[in-house]
């Protein structure tokens, strides 16, 4: 298993954080999702960490990290902070920022934002869907609402009394109705099952979708956009950007990556066919091989 350092932010919070390989080899900074933990990215680390600097933290509320108490202190834009944060203290000059889900929400917002002062210099994203993007189809299309109704489940205070008893893990049976669920490895499944169990850290990871400026309306909703609606306002990404996607994923559907042209200048779609919303650990052969390619090319 990996070896974690603990890393005191600016901020004062603290992230239990994966940093292995060359010292002063390009920096690749991975960011896990919900309901996960550093762990995600093991089989890329495994892959490149003989040629790159590979840092993967443990984000706020996952694992032994900090984990304050209330919604409000999980804010979107925060999380974003914690990886500048990050990076700041690890005294990267340039990285690669890579995210998974949650993690590739927030890296779509750390290349956006960080590309102009030439700190973050590439962005790959794993089944996570752009905030501009993401949002227009929550409001104008049925199929990515009915497939997000999880998100709302997630938000209801109802079931935090449940949460408060038995952690996360069914709250995760009951909300995600997904046909083909992902078989975790039983290496990893242990911790997994140890972290979801603990209230606070089943708290903190909800919180990351209870601070969300992200609307999902229900689905008796109206359809389309109304006329106050205007897109979050996050910079076009000018930096060489990779999305990979498990083309089996039942959250969040192919409609997200169709649109990318709109928000993204320098754009590589691969699509991983056969895998789920997990791609890094469902399908790690192409995800390791679409890495080296745009790595290489990008170089």
């Amino acid at each position: 298993m990996s070896d974690l350092a603990r890393i005191k932010l600016p901020n004062g919070i603290e992230l239990d954080v994966w940093d292995t390989g060359p010292r002063d080899a390009p920096a690749l900074l991975f960011l896990h999702g919900f309901p996960e933990n550093h762990r995600t990215w093991r089989h890329q680390i495994g892959h490149l960490s003989g040629r790159y600097r590979c840092i993967a933290p443990d984000q706020r509320g996952y694992g032994n990290s900090s984990r304050p108490e209330g919604a409000e202190h999980y804010d979107t834009m925060a999380l974003v902070q914690d990886i500048a944060g990050l990076a700041q203290v690890l005294e990267l000059q340039s990285y690669t920022i890579i995210g998974h889900d949650w993690g590739g929400a927030l890296a779509w917002l750390v290349a956006a934002f960080g590309q102009a002062t030439g700190q973050v210099t590439r962005a790959v994203i794993a089944n996570a869907p752009h905030p501009v993007i993401f949002q227009r189809l929550l409001l104008t299309d049925p199929a990515q609402r009915a497939a997000s109704q999880y998100m709302r489940t997630f938000r209801d205070p109802a079931h935090d009394n449940a949460v408060s008893q038995h952690g996360l893990g069914a709250l995760l049976q009951t909300a995600l109705d997904w046909e083909n669920r992902p078989q975790y490895d039983p290496a990893e499944l242990g911790l997994l099952m140890q972290q979801w169990a603990n209230p606070a850290n089943a708290f903190a990871m909800l919180n990351w979708y209870r601070a969300s400026g992200i609307s999902v309306p229900s689905m008796d909703n109206p359809y389309g956009l109304p006329p106050e609606y205007s897109p979050p306002p996050i910079p076009k990404i000018e930096i060489p950007t990779l999305v990979v996607w498990g083309m089996k994923d039942e959250a969040l559907l192919p409609a997200n990556f169709e649109a990318l042209d709109e928000v993204v200048t320098d754009l590589t779609v691969e699509q991983i066919e056969g895998s789920g919303h997990f791609v890094p650990w469902e399908a790690p052969a192409a995800v390791n091989a679409a890495l080296d390619r745009f790595l290489d090319r990008t170089a």
